[in-house]
C-alpha cells in the first residue's frame, strides 16, 4: 500500500529523524555525558543570569541548552541577514507563535532585518474553488498573526516572503565566512556551499532565537572541522547531469553527511549568475532527498577553488555517479498520484523559487514551444514560482515574453509550491514538476524538462512517460 510521505502533516521534514544537525550522519553521532560547559562572554553571562529581562534570558538558555547537545563550547556573533522558515500561520505552530508574541511583548527584534519563506497560498495567481477557500481558511486560520508578529520582530517589509532569499533581488545575501542560524534547508545548502557562509540546518524557533541575540551556538558546519568531507563524489557522466537527479543521487547516498564533488569543473564555470540556478537546485536536493547541509565541488565551490582535495577527510568513501546511476535513481521514483496513469492537472515549476535566468529560460522555452506549435492557449495551467521582487525583474526585462505567457494562461505565484501541495484538497491533484524537493515532500510527481514542456503545450505527456 502507498504512504503519502506528509503523513497529513503541513510542512514537516520526513528526513528529520535521520539528522543529526551537525552535517555529520547519525551513525556517527556520540553521547557526551556530562554535557560540555558553555564558556559566555561577560555580556552573555549578563544574559545569561536575567539583568536583560527574562525573555532575553529564557532566550539564550534554549539557545545554549540547544548547542551543548551538539558539544558546543561557545556562542559566535552572526553576520549577514537573518532568514526564517516558518511561513504558515496555523495551529500547528502556535508554540512558536506564543513565543513570537512573548518575544515581541518584551520590546525585542532581531539583529537585522530578516526574511521568511514563501506563504502557503497566493489567492491572486493561485486561485482555489470557493470550497477549497474554505478549507485553507480553517487550516492557515492565522496567516494575520504571524504577519503581524514577524513585522513587529524585525521583518524588512511585506514582500519579502521568498525560499531564495539569498538571490541578489531578495537583497539578503550572506557573504563568505558570515555566521548564521537559518533553518529553510535549501537556503541553508545554498549559503553554505555556493556562498562559503557558515550555517548549520537549525530547528525552527532556534532560528528566530538565535537571531533575537544575534548570536548561535558554534558546532558542526560552523567549524572548520565539521566542514571536512567524508564523501568524494565522482561524478562520470557523458554530459551536464540534470541537477536534481545529481543533487537527488548524493542525497539519498550520504544523508547529511559533508561530500565533495569532483568532474563538475568541466560544466560549471565557478559561481555566478548563469550557474546559479543549478548549485541552487543540485544543493535543494540533496537537502530533501537527504538532509544535505552543505557540498564542496571541486573547482567551483569558493572553498573548493581554495582548499582543493585538502577538504576530504582522511578514509573518506567514494560513489561513482554515472549516466546509468542516475537512470536507477530516476527509476525508484514512486508514483503517489490516487490515479497513477491520470492527466497532470497542474504544472508547478520552481521549488526553491526561481532565480531570474531561470525565470527567463522557462518562459523563452514556454513561448518558443507555444510558436512552434501554433498554440495560443496552454494545454495545462501552469505556474512559475518565485518571489515577487523575481517577478517584477522579469516582467521588466522581458515585457514581451511576460505578455504572451499571460495571454496562454501562464501564472507566476510567489507562494510555496510544496505547501500548496501539502494543504487538504490540493494535495489530492495530480502535479507535474521540475522539482525534486517538491516530489519528495508531497504527492508531485517529478519530470524532465522536455516532457513538461510537451506537457505544458498539448495538455499530454509525451508518448513514453508515465
Amino acid at each position: 500500500m502507498k504512504q503519502h510521505q506528509l503523513g497529513g502533516q503541513i510542512g514537516t521534514d520526513p528526513n528529520v529523524t535521520h539528522a543529526t544537525h551537525t552535517g555529520h550522519s547519525k551513525a556517527d553521532a556520540k553521547h557526551t555525558d556530562p554535557q560540555p560547559t558553555m564558556t559566555l562572554t561577560p555580556a552573555e553571562q549578563d544574559i545569561y543570569d536575567g539583568k536583560k529581562g527574562d525573555i532575553l534570558q529564557k532566550a539564550i538558555k534554549t539557545v545554549v541548552a540547544y548547542g551543548q547537545l551538539f558539544g558546543a563550547q561557545r556562542l559566535v556573533d552572526l553576520g549577514g541577514a537573518p532568514h526564517h522558515a516558518v511561513s504558515w500561520g496555523s495551529d500547528g505552530v502556535e508554540p512558536l507563535l506564543v513565543i513570537y508574541q512573548q518575544l515581541a511583548d518584551a520590546g525585542l527584534e532581531t539583529y537585522a532585518p530578516f526574511t521568511a519563506d514563501p506563504k502557503p497560498m497566493d489567492p491572486e495567481n493561485l486561485p482555489v474553488t470557493p470550497e477549497e477557500q474554505s478549507t485553507v481558511d480553517k487550516v492557515y486560520d492565522r496567516m494575520d498573526e504571524l504577519e503581524r508578529l514577524n513585522m513587529k520582530l524585525g521583518m524588512r517589509n511585506k514582500n519579502d516572503w521568498s525560499c531564495a532569499c539569498y538571490l541578489p533581488e531578495m537583497g539578503n545575501t550572506p557573504k563568505r565566512g558570515d555566521y548564521l542560524a537559518w533553518s529553510e534547508s535549501s537556503a541553508i545548502n545554498y549559503a553554505n556551499s555556493a556562498l562559503g557562509a557558515r550555517t548549520n540546518r537549525n530547528s525552527m524557533g532556534i532560528d528566530m532565537l538565535c537571531s533575537i541575540l544575534g548570536k548561535a551556538p558554534v558546532f558542526g558546519l560552523l567549524t572548520d572541522e565539521g566542514r571536512q568531507a567524508v564523501w568524494l563524489i565522482d561524478v562520470k557522466t557523458t554530459k551536464i547531469p540534470h541537477p536534481e537527479m545529481l543533487g537527488s543521487a548524493i542525497g539519498l547516498k550520504v544523508m547529511e553527511d559533508v561530500s565533495y564533488i569532483v568532474g563538475m569543473d568541466r560544466f560549471l564555470p565557478g559561481v555566478n549568475e548563469q550557474t546559479s540556478g543549478y548549485l541552487k537546485d543540485l544543493g535543494a536536493a540533496t537537502a530533501s532527498n537527504g538532509a544535505v547541509g552543505l557540498y564542496h565541488m571541486e573547482g567551483v565551490t569558493p572553498e573548493a577553488v581554495e582548499k582543493g582535495r585538502g577538504l576530504l577527510n582522511d578514509g573518506y568513501q567514494t560513489y561513482v555517479i554515472d549516466d546509468a546511476e542516475l537512470k536507477r535513481i530516476y527509476a525508484s521514483y514512486p508514483d503517489l498520484w490516487k490515479d497513477e496513469h491520470g492527466t497532470p492537472q497542474r504544472v508547478f515549476l520552481g521549488c526553491p523559487h526561481m532565480t531570474l535566468g531561470q525565470m527567463t529560460d522557462w518562459g523563452q522555452r514556454i513561448v518558443d514551444a507555444m510558436e512552434a506549435a501554433g498554440k495560443t492557449k496552454i494545454g495545462v495551467p501552469t505556474y512559475m514560482f518565485g518571489s515577487i521582487y523575481i517577478k517584477d525583474a522579469f516582467e521588466k526585462k522581458n515585457p514581451e515574453v511576460a505578455k504572451k505567457l499571460k495571454e496562454y494562461g501562464v501564472s507566476i505565484p510567489v507562494n510555496c509550491p510544496m505547501m500548496w501541495c501539502s494543504t487538504p484538497v490540493e494535495g489530492a491533484e495530480r502535479v507535474a514538476t521540475n522539482s525534486n524537493k517538491t516530489r519528495v515532500y508531497t504527492t508531485a510527481r517529478f519530470f524532465f524538462d522536455d516532457a513538461l514542456t510537451e506537457l505544458i503545450v498539448t495538455g499530454k505527456l509525451p508518448d513514453g512517460v508515465a
